[in-house]
């Protein structure tokens, strides 16, 4: 009986052990250094799909973060070094109930006031934003991820003088333009 009983148990640790999921990492290479980002794919499929198909894609790269507000946000993924929108594709559904928090060091979808507007810009939280959460009376900004390895970069970015643009309505926009050069999946 004895066997039995630990014939089950390596059974069934076998079968937890091959049914965990191997979490995404993504590595951003910019011009101030490289960080990466772990997706969170179980709660976050969604977004977290949106974001690898820019990566995949390649049209991450050459954009830059163009608006970093030091103590709450840096965003990016959306415009070029001439601030030339880059093209998307159809907004996503707002996963923003999915039980992640806009915390320090997380990652999450930009969007408009719809809440269903997110395409292909993100931002990275300086701080806990727990205002940017979902809550009762609001529909939230869906984090997906977090940086797990070099935050420091993400700091760095908030040390370089913003500007703000008129002509084309635009505020925090660091005045040294802080570029993605690469972008990719990496094993984890």
């Amino acid at each position: 009986m004895r066997k039995f009983f630990a014939a089950l148990t390596i059974m069934a640790s076998a079968t937890v052990s091959l049914s965990i999921h191997a979490a995404t990492q993504v590595e951003v290479s910019t011009n101030l250094g490289d960080f990466t980002i772990q997706l969170d794919e179980q709660k976050a499929p969604v977004s977290s799909k949106n974001f690898l198909r820019y990566v995949e894609d390649g049209s991450y790269e050459g954009t830059i973060f163009h608006r970093v507000i030091p103590g709450f946000m840096a965003q990016g993924g959306g415009f070029d070094e001439d601030l030339t929108r880059r093209p998307s594709y159809e907004p996503i559904k707002n996963e923003a109930t999915n039980g992640l928090k806009n915390d320090r060091a997380t990652v999450a979808m930009a969007r408009t006031q719809d809440p269903n507007s997110a395409t292909r810009q993100f931002y990275i939280n300086y701080q806990n934003n727990g205002f940017l959460n979902a809550n009762g009376n609001q529909a939230g900004y869906a984090v997906f991820g977090k940086v797990v390895k070099g935050f420091a970069v993400i700091e760095k970015m908030a040390t370089i003088p913003t500007t703000t643009i008129r002509s084309m309505g635009m505020k925090d926009v660091p005045q040294q333009p802080i570029v993605i050069k690469t972008i990719k999946t990496i094993n984890n």
